[in-house]
C-alpha cells in the first residue's frame, strides 16, 4: 500500500491505486469507438428530445435557505417512465444559470444544495430504477443488480435509459423556467459522472459539465480490476457471459467523453476501491474541450483532508456554473 494510503486506511487495506501513480493515470487512453456508436447515441437522444415531460411541481417544505424555493417534481422520461426529484428556484426570480445535478449509484433522498451558486435554477432527478424517487416495477434498485439490468443488448441496457433521464430532466427544468438562461450545466459524480459523460456530448443545450470520480470509463480495463462498486458485478457477469463485452463498448464513458466540446471540470481520484482510478482518468483524459482538472486524493472513502478537498471542488463547481 503506497503512502499516504497505508496510514489513512491501514497496511492491510486493498491497494485502490490498482498499481497506478498519477503520471501513469494521466497517460491512460480511451478504447476505440465502435462502429455505429454515434448513430446509436444520436438516435436515442432524438427519441428523448421528443418526450413531453409533463412536469408536475409541488411546493416542498422550507429548504432552510431564505433565497431559494424548493419543490418536489415529477416528469416523464423515455418510454413513458415517470420519475421524481427536486427542483430549486431562486426566490427572487432572478436566474443566471441552470443545472441538472446527477447522483451516485445509491440514488438520492434529498438534493445537495451546496453545489448551487446563487441565482441557479436546478433539477435533482433520480435515475430510473434507483431510490428514492426513481423506483420502477421490475427494475432492481440495488447497484449490483441495476447495473446488469438489460445488459444483454444495447437497446435494452438500463444505462441508455439513465442517459435519457438526464436529457428529459433538462427538458423538464427548461419547461419550468419561464425564460431559460443561456447557461445550462450538468454536474454529477460516480454513477452520475459516468452517465453524464455518456449523455452530455449529444445534447447541445449543455454549456458546461462537472464530472467527479466518473464511472463506466474504459470497460476493457474495468473488467480486469476487482472493485467494491458496481463494476464488480459487471466484471463477474462478463466472465460468465463474454458476449456482453460488445454491448459495453456502446456504454463506455471514456469513448463518449471524446465528444465533449464544452468547458468541463474533471475531478478524478488517485485511490478509489469502488471506481478504479484508471477508468476515471480514462474519462477525464479523453475530454478534448476546455478542461480543468481537480484531482482528489481518494474517492468513495473518508480520509484526512477530504472535507477541505470537497469544499475546494464545490467552489470550482460554482465558478464553472457562473462562467
Amino acid at each position: 500500500m503506497p503512502a499516504p494510503y497505508d496510514r489513512w486506511f491501514g497496511p492491510d487495506a486493498v491497494d485502490a491505486t490498482f498499481g497506478y501513480d498519477e503520471a501513469m493515470l494521466r497517460a491512460v487512453g480511451a478504447p476505440e469507438e465502435p462502429p455505429g456508436f454515434a448513430e446509436f447515441w444520436q438516435g436515442l437522444h432524438e427519441q428523448a428530445r421528443r418526450v413531453d415531460p409533463a412536469v408536475q411541481l409541488t411546493a416542498h417544505a422550507p429548504a432552510g435557505c431564505a433565497d431559494i424555493d424548493l419543490f418536489d417534481v415529477s416528469f416523464t422520461s423515455l418510454h413513458g417512465v415517470r420519475l421524481g426529484g427536486w427542483v430549486v428556484l431562486p426566490s427572487d426570480g432572478v436566474i443566471d444559470q441552470a443545472a441538472v445535478i446527477g447522483h451516485g449509484y445509491g440514488g438520492r433522498d434529498a438534493p445537495d444544495l451546496t453545489l448551487l451558486p446563487d441565482h441557479t435554477a436546478a433539477i435533482f432527478p433520480v435515475a430510473r430504477g434507483l431510490p428514492s424517487r426513481g423506483l420502477l416495477p421490475g427494475v432492481p434498485a440495488d447497484a449490483p443488480s441495476h447495473v446488469l439490468h438489460g445488459i444483454e443488448a444495447r437497446d435494452t441496457y438500463i444505462h441508455g435509459g439513465c442517459a435519457a433521464d438526464v436529457w428529459c430532466a433538462a427538458t423538464a427544468l427548461l419547461d419550468i423556467v419561464a425564460e431559460p438562461p443561456a447557461r445550462l450545466a450538468y454536474v454529477g459524480g460516480s454513477f452520475g459522472g459516468g452517465i453524464g459523460a455518456l449523455a452530455v456530448p449529444w445534447d447541445e443545450r449543455f454549456t458546461a459539465a462537472a464530472l467527479h470520480v466518473p464511472s463506466f470509463g474504459h470497460h476493457p480495463l474495468r473488467l480486469t480490476m476487482p472493485c467494491t462498486g458496481s463494476g464488480e458485478a459487471v466484471r463477474r457477469h462478463a466472465r460468465a457471459h463474454p458476449e456482453v463485452v460488445d454491448v459495453l463498448r456502446f456504454f463506455d464513458a471514456a469513448v463518449a467523453a471524446r465528444r465533449l466540446r464544452i468547458p468541463t471540470l474533471l475531478a478524478p481520484a488517485l485511490w478509489d476501491p469502488a471506481v478504479p482510478p484508471p477508468g476515471q482518468f480514462a474519462v477525464c483524459n479523453a475530454v478534448p474541450s476546455e478542461t480543468e482538472f481537480y484531482v482528489f486524493s481518494a474517492g468513495h472513502a473518508e480520509y484526512p483532508g477530504d472535507d477541505d478537498e470537497h469544499s475546494r471542488y464545490v467552489a470550482r463547481v460554482h465558478a464553472l456554473l457562473r462562467s
